[in-house]
């Protein structure tokens, strides 16, 4: 059992107030996130869990025990707090073959020689290293390296595992092919994992929950597929995605049978039970239209409920094809599967599922009418 709760948890480095009253519960099991942009108390956030960094103020559980109480000035010591940690940079002794890096902490954990051996070598086969157990880390490509320093951190059995942006210096490949080794090793270790990054494209395909930072306090925390779908505010909108979501101006106002929504998308009338909880100003009021490139839908002769558009640009990129489109004097992206070829200036129709819109409140920039999400959107 796993089960990590921060209450209240802020952090101080001089008048600098780098968490603001955090509070974040992490499941057993759960392969939680903690995603944004740099500088948002992410890394912070996992250093408090690790024990390298103490709050003034809050309180951590695990397993239902205090691990830290900073009004009691009590903190739980990093060793005693069943965890291992996995920094960006490897952090592999030069001078220790990959076995022996790996044995290293075993050894200090007093165990006997059949079971370091043991732990060792599950831990050689699950991350696929076998090979290299003789080698020294200079002898190594940094994907190679980063197993280690990943079958390093398994083989002590931790209950937590903490990975800090452990991708990042590695090329574009290399990240493809250790996103899907930590999945399968997450799978088959069910240990909780709290994994730091800045890259939306890791979040999403690898968690199983994601807490968005913003300047120190929570934006969001949700599932990818709800974090993708429903952003909670305009800032979370803008950030997730890629290519990024579109925005556009318009109108509304809430009537008896739904929100009416004006924008050079055409006219929308939502129903009330795509409403969130957010409050929903009288009168008519000023709203941003969110939709995601790819639920926008070309076609190149008009049928019903299509809106005409024109193209502006036509970016063919191997696997997809993105279209900057023009209708009423706003620009908008859409993104169709395959090499597609539109002439600048030719005439052509959308169609934009309503259920897929978001409505933002263009004063608050709070999400006020849902994306629903069906069963096809989920993972299988």
């Amino acid at each position: 059992m796993s089960r990590i709760e921060l209450q209240k948890i802020n952090k101080y480095y001089g008048d600098n107030h780098v968490l603001k009253d955090l509070s974040l519960t992490i499941e057993d099991g759960d392969f939680m996130t903690l995603l944004g942009p740099s500088g948002c108390g992410k890394t912070t956030t996992l250093r408090i869990v690790s024990g390298l960094e103490r709050p003034q103020g809050g309180v951590m559980l695990i397993d239902g025990k205090e691990a830290i109480n900073a009004e009691k000035a009590f903190y739980l010591e990093p060793s005693k707090r069943g965890l291992n940690l996995v920094f960006q940079s490897y952090a592999l002794w030069p001078h220790m073959t990959v076995y022996e890096n790996i044995a290293f902490g075993l050894k200090i954990q007093k165990l006997s020689r059949q079971e370091v051996d043991s732990r060792v070598r599950d831990a050689l086969k699950m991350m696929r290293i076998s090979e290299f157990e003789k080698r020294y880390p200079n002898e190594l490509s940094g994907g190679q390296q980063q197993r280690v320093a990943i079958a390093r951190a398994v083989a002590s059995h931790p209950k937590l595992l903490l990975l800090d942006e452990p991708l990042s210096n590695l090329d574009a490949r290399l990240r493809i092919d250790m996103r899907s080794e930590l999945l399968r090793l997450h799978q088959e270790l069910g240990t909780t994992i709290i994994y730091v990054t800045h890259d939306q494209v890791e979040a999403l395909t690898m968690s199983t929950r994601i807490a968005l930072f913003k300047a120190g306090e929570l934006s969001q925390v949700s599932t990818p597929v709800e974090l993708y779908m429903n952003p909670i505010d305009l800032q979370a909108a803008d950030f997730i995605g890629n290519p990024r979501i579109n925005l556009l101006e318009g109108t509304a106002q809430m009537l008896a049978d739904g929100l009416h929504v004006h924008s050079s998308l055409g006219d929308h009338v939502f129903p009330k039970s795509d409403m969130t909880q957010e409050e929903i100003p009288g009168g008519t009021f000023k709203v941003v239209v969110a939709v995601r490139p790819e639920q926008i839908r070309i076609e190149t002769a008009r049928t019903e409920g299509c809106l005409p558009v024109t193209v502006y640009a036509n970016q063919p990129a191997g696997s997809e094809t993105l279209v900057s489109l023009q209708a009423e004097g706003s620009d908008f992206l859409a993104k169709q599967l395959g090499l597609v070829h539109y002439r600048i200036n030719q005439q052509l129709f959308v169609h934009i599922p309503p259920e897929k819109i978001n409505i933002y409140n263009a004063e608050t920039t709070r999400l006020i009418k849902r994306a629903r999400i069906d069963a096809d959107d989920l993972p299988a």
